[in-house]
């Protein structure tokens, strides 16, 4: 299972006299991660670069730093540690004494996981929608495990032959749910589901 941040987390590294701020957020959107780095990021320092993760998509820039010294490693520190639905800017005020692309690369990298090491973390919980049809005779059947598996009705209608609902739980709740209302109902409930 992966985690997220449970809140907005940041960390101070010094470098030969650079200073690099890493600042992390938790995002659900692309949109999101880059209003956060117009938020967080300086005008006035040396250089913004940031990487975010959410799901298999990413994205990182290293800001005008030699490529692939900032933003990959800053991507690899939040692959790393096991983060998802991330944005991680880690900005930096030049010192006046070169650090070489090794030193670059520890830096940034160095600040963004150190930053998401000692974030509260929250785990992400992993959803799924499902929709099922019962007769009407099992309708309590259906809300008795609708609370117990802590699923979220969605949708709810009725027709001659009975209910149809949409549900959404954590994917490992689902064949809990299914398997409660195959024995409650003597496999009268339909499941309408790709799964």
């Amino acid at each position: 299972m992966t985690d997220t941040l449970a809140a907005p987390a940041s960390h101070l590294l010094e470098a030969k006299h650079s200073r690099f701020l890493a600042q992390a957020a938790p995002v659900t959107s692309p949109e999101q991660a880059l209003d956060f780095l117009r938020q967080v990021g300086d005008p006035d320092a040396t250089h913004n670069c940031w990487a975010y993760r959410i799901g298999p998509g990413y994205r990182s820039s290293d800001d005008g730093e030699p490529a692939g010294t900032a933003g990959r490693p800053i991507l690899a520190a939040i692959d790393g540690q096991g983060y998802d639905q991330v944005v991680v800017v880690v900005t930096r005020w030049y010192g006046g004494i070169k650090l070489g692309a090794g030193g670059l690369v520890r830096a940034y990298g160095g600040a963004a996981a150190e930053c998401l090491r000692l974030a509260a973390r929250r785990p992400l919980v992993m959803l799924r929608t499902v929709e099922l049809a019962c007769p009407f005779d099992d309708l309590g059947h259906v809300h008795a495990a609708v609370l117990a598996h802590k699923a979220e009705r969605l949708e709810e209608s009725f027709d001659e032959s009975g209910a149809r609902l949409t549900l959404q739980l954590p994917v490992e709740r689902v064949d809990a749910l299914k398997s409660q209302l195959r024995d409650a109902t003597r496999n009268r409930v339909r499941f309408v589901d790709p799964g």
